[in-house]
């Protein structure tokens, strides 16, 4: 009888570990590649700058990303799970992750592809590049491009104050640019497709970081000399929402296309 119950307990704990490697190995797979979102980029260009979402949840999601710190105070990057901000005055510092943010996005970065150009690239060049080797028109793809650039121009806001906040495309006289010559750093990015748009920024959206972690922001423009890009190919994205009456009351009929692209280049469209 004991040899019988002995039998038994054993078969059982064999299934439930089976079942616990088994669901830990699939809840690893969905979140390697997953993109997460905290926030609405339609309503965080619109004007939802209120910080909601810790940062500690936030890399619980994802290690490599990139968004906005509250209030609109710069720009933010991660990168190998640590927090950077720039500033509008240029200063960029590694953050602490007992804030809050109010719109970023990140996934758990593995590459799973790697090109080497081996050639002088501008912006469009890259974007050309890019376009040439990610063929999936609707493919979900973290990259990550680190290298030496011969010019960086990047840029941050200033905070934002007083209620009610202008949208984004609004204040683009107050956004601050920082230009950079010979310089090694990261960008850290996405390429999202258009079926994502209004929820996400579709397309290609780079915030950069120097290698002496002492210059960033959302990058403008840019011509890379030798650089190797990493890319992460996602299937699928989750998203987190505020509940707060911002949000509940925020006009998301309004299209906001060209109010990104402005926003996305720096200058109105």
């Amino acid at each position: 009888m004991k040899t019988i119950f002995k039998s038994l307990s054993i078969s059982i704990l064999l299934v439930f570990n089976l079942h616990v490697s088994t669901t830990a190995q699939t809840n690893a797979n969905t979140t390697s590649g997953n993109l997460f979102s905290a926030g609405y980029a339609a309503g965080f260009i619109g004007g939802l700058y209120d910080a909601y979402y810790p940062y500690k949840q936030l890399k619980e999601h994802g290690n490599f990303g990139l968004g906005a710190p509250a209030k609109l105070d710069g720009e933010l990057l991660i990168l190998n799970g640590k927090l950077y901000q720039t500033q509008s005055t240029g200063k960029t510092t590694l953050m602490s992750d007992t804030g809050k943010t109010p719109y970023a996005i990140v996934c758990f970065f593995h590459a799973d592809k790697v090109y080497k150009p081996g050639m002088v690239l501008t912006k469009a060049a890259l974007f050309h590049y890019l376009d040439s080797v990610l063929t999936n028109i609707n493919g979900i793809y973290a990259i990550h491009i680190k290298g030496s650039f011969n010019y960086v121009k990047t840029r941050a806001f200033p905070p934002v104050e007083q209620k009610p906040y202008l949208p984004l495309a609004a204040m683009l006289n107050k956004q601050h640019f920082f230009e950079f010559k010979n310089i090694s750093g990261d960008l850290v990015g996405y390429k999202l497709p258009a079926f994502m748009e209004g929820a996400h920024i579709s397309g290609y959206h780079f915030h950069f970081l120097a290698d002496n972690k002492e210059a960033g922001g959302h990058m403008i423009d840019f011509i890379a000399s030798d650089i190797t890009i990493e890319v992460h190919t996602l299937n699928s994205y989750t998203m987190d929402l505020p509940q707060n009456d911002d949000f509940k009351n925020f006009d998301f009929k309004k299209d906001r296309k060209e109010e990104i692209k402005s926003v996305e280049n720096g200058k109105k469209q």
